[in-house]
């Protein structure tokens, strides 16, 4: 059999999963702007000063060892369906034979004014890095202050991101902060915003109650029903006209599909790539989206959610698809089998749902710890984060404390 030449663009869970996947069968090219993969999972822990930033990036080549996969780091500027070959920034063409767009996702402001402006999203080690000096910055001049002024820090959104974030902020504060400085410390208030009427909606009503009290707990203030209607540099205005005073703005309501989707011209619904239930682009049979970028759906007709594990399925069921294109096989239709959903809230605080089975505190805690970790790339980054781990648990204190200012 003749090797198809398959492209693909986006080096995230999605696309190196689809790379290692196709290598038995295929000729590979995988393009990412970036020479390593993100952890997004773990960003929030990079922000609140829990993980060292190299601990959730992976070398792509270290990752494409004993593989035949060839590595470019640059960006595509155009397609050429008709001929197939794809244009780089290098101005180097590649041809194929299939296109793989596995490109992740970017904030989406949904419009909002100010939000592109003055908050701050969760998508890249950098966004992570900027927040962690940004409130460090922050914490630093409230030490330098004899005043009463506070220092209000805003996580907006409720689902997993932003339950974790507001989480890790609030222990943040009252461990390692109050051992710094105890008066700053208690100056530093910590907001999470969800437009809908409950925090974690994709979870049961019960853990979602459980989450809202963890958080409470931690000393966060926790707003449902209450949309966003106006970010400013100090306020947060909601669309009940309150405003809330928020130096810090992180936002953590939503994503939607890259610029780079945009520029290649492909067809849109919803925010994601259209595409039929084999995972082809709607209109071009060669073309494949995957991950958070493509627009699958579930029995029920409703997209399936931007996460890790949707990718990874994509991207095992992907090779088989491309096997089967290549000897002019019919396709199969992807089925995804959600395997659950989990959250963590802080120490010994977490949330796992899958199926009938729901957990929450330390079992839970502790199941989050180890899925992640399994996850994750790279010996070295293992380890390093099981250290970290260890010693945030042992001495309730983070050392990743820098204020590391990266564009």
């Amino acid at each position: 059999m003749i090797r198809p030449k398959v492209v693909i663009i986006g080096a995230g869970f999605g696309g190196l999963n689809a790379a290692r996947a196709l290598d038995p069968i295929a000729d590979v090219t995988l393009i990412d702007r970036h020479n390593f993969q993100t952890f997004l999972p773990l960003l929030y822990q990079v922000a609140t000063a829990g993980l060292a930033a190299d601990h959730v990036a992976h070398p792509v080549r270290s990752a494409l060892r004993k593989t035949s996969v060839k590595f470019r780091m640059s960006s595509p500027v155009e397609i050429d369906h008709a001929q197939r070959v794809l244009t780089l920034e290098s101005n180097e063409r590649i041809s194929f034979d299939y296109l793989v767009l596995a490109v992740g996702s970017a904030t989406n402001d949904f419009k909002i004014p100010g939000v592109a402006e003055f908050s701050k999203g969760m998508k890249s080690v950098s966004e992570a890095l900027t927040i962690r000096s940004l409130i460090m910055r922050r914490f630093e001049g409230l030490c330098q202050s004899d005043d009463d002024q506070k220092l209000s820090i805003s996580v907006v959104g409720g689902g997993p991101t932003g339950v974790e974030m507001a989480g890790a902020i609030a222990e943040l504060a009252q461990g390692p902060l109050t051992s710094d400085a105890a008066a700053a410390a208690q100056k530093i208030e910590v907001n999470l915003i969800e437009a809908g009427p409950r925090l974690l909606p994709s979870f049961s009503e019960k853990l979602s109650e459980r989450t809202r009290v963890d958080l409470a707990k931690l000393g966060v203030r926790v707003l449902v029903s209450a949309a966003v209607a106006e970010v400013t540099e100090n306020h947060i205005r909601l669309m009940s006209g309150d405003v809330l005073e928020s130096q810090v703005t992180i936002w953590a309501a939503g994503v939607t599909s890259p610029e780079i989707v945009e520029r290649l011209n492909m067809p849109m619904h919803a925010g994601r790539i259209e595409i039929q239930p084999t995972l082809q682009v709607v209109g071009l049979p060669h073309c494949f989206a995957i991950g958070d970028v493509a627009g699958a759906k579930d029995s029920a007709g409703k997209l399936l959610p931007m996460v890790a594990p949707v990718a990874i399925q994509q991207a095992k069921f992907l090779a088989d698809q491309i096997k089967k294109a290549s000897i002019d096989q019919p396709l199969a239709n992807f089925v995804y089998r959600d395997k659950g959903s989990m959250a963590t809230i802080g120490r010994h605080k977490a949330v796992v749902e899958s199926g009938k089975l729901r957990l929450s505190g330390p079992i839970a805690w502790y199941a989050w710890l180890w899925l992640h970790l399994f996850y994750l790339l790279g010996g070295r980054n293992k380890i390093g984060t099981m250290a970290d781990w260890t010693w945030n648990y042992l001495t309730f204190d983070r050392s990743n404390r820098h204020i590391m200012d990266i564009s």
